[in-house]
């Protein structure tokens, strides 16, 4: 059983997005800033946190990579899902004017989600770990000439003036995040007709359409894969033998491991349909881990 901490934590300096999630999904929590994501998920493995806020994909940038790497090896379970709506705001030194600025700094994803904006003002862009980092480089080395792209929680922190609300090039940008926790957590369903996303991995065999083969038993189950994220594990060497006209050479080589990450939605989400869809596959793959179900699935709106 995890300790009660009342912290949650998230990759980032005070004032990212993730910072921002955490508030607002958890007003009553502590945020606990981790320099990387590898970082947020131990806090939560070792009793640091109760909880952990994780981006996992975004309607403009696509997947958050490392976390598709570090969710299938943690021993964290997914208990609930946030979707933020993303904004940038420009923000200066106290006093500054818009005509003094030359660099505008921030994480890549943020300058590449506002680069017409910048663009059109001749700033140039330059690259921060990330975007309440950046405003934070601004407050620290108190150059006149630097702007930042971030939350507007990061000005508030850091004591500058945001001179231009929501300057990102498309009003459709929305970042979903993903809570963990050490304990496994079945959430309730409110009606028996409600819609729950489930999150699991699994492994397929190393055949030729294998992947293909295995989406067969969710379709039979009536369930509605909403994402699916395929990646290697590995290299595992082998050997084969392989005939010639004169004699018999063999050959080495790497047989990669396939595993997939998936997110599906159904009425009936919990892990009896979910565990049925192998068998409906001909056992062509198996489930590794149930992430689990998260809260309702609802549309974003806003």
């Amino acid at each position: 059983m995890t300790a009660k901490t009342n912290r949650i934590s998230f990759q980032g300096e005070p004032g990212a997005n993730s910072d921002t999630a955490c508030r607002n999904m958890f007003p009553s929590m502590e945020p606990l800033p981790c320099p990387t994501f590898e970082d947020a998920f131990n806090a939560v493995e070792t009793g640091k946190a109760e909880l952990a806020m994780i981006p996992i994909e975004n309607t403009i940038a696509g997947r958050v990579a490392d976390i598709h790497h570090l969710l299938p090896e943690s021993k964290l379970h997914i208990v609930g899902e946030y979707f933020l709506p993303i904004h940038f705001q420009l923000m200066v030194l106290p006093g500054v004017k818009r005509e003094e600025i030359k660099t505008v700094h921030s994480h890549i994803h943020a300058l590449g989600q506002c680069r017409k904006y910048i663009r059109k003002n001749g700033w140039k862009p330059v690259i921060a770990g990330d975007t309440a980092g950046s405003a934070k480089m601004v407050s620290e080395v108190k150059d006149r000439t630097m702007a930042s792209l971030a939350p507007a929680l990061a000005a508030e922190l850091y004591g500058l003036d945001i001179i231009e609300k929501n300057v990102e090039d498309t009003d459709s940008n929305v970042t979903r995040f993903v809570v963990l926790t050490k304990n496994k957590q079945w959430v309730e369903r409110p009606t028996p007709d409600a819609k729950m996303m489930t999150t699991f991995i699994f492994r397929v065999r190393n055949v030729p359409a294998a992947l293909y083969k295995a989406m067969g038993g969710f379709a039979t189950n009536g369930i509605n894969m909403t994402k699916l994220e395929s990646y290697q594990l590995g290299p595992s060497p082998r050997r084969c033998s392989t005939p010639t006209s004169k004699a018999i050479r063999t050959i080495r080589w790497s047989s990669w491991r396939w595993t997939s990450y998936a997110s599906s939605r159904a009425k009936c989400a919990s892990s009896a349909s979910t565990r049925q869809a192998p068998r409906a596959s001909s056992g062509r793959w198996r489930i590794d881990r149930l992430k689990h179900v998260s809260r309702k699935w609802e549309p974003v709106s806003g």
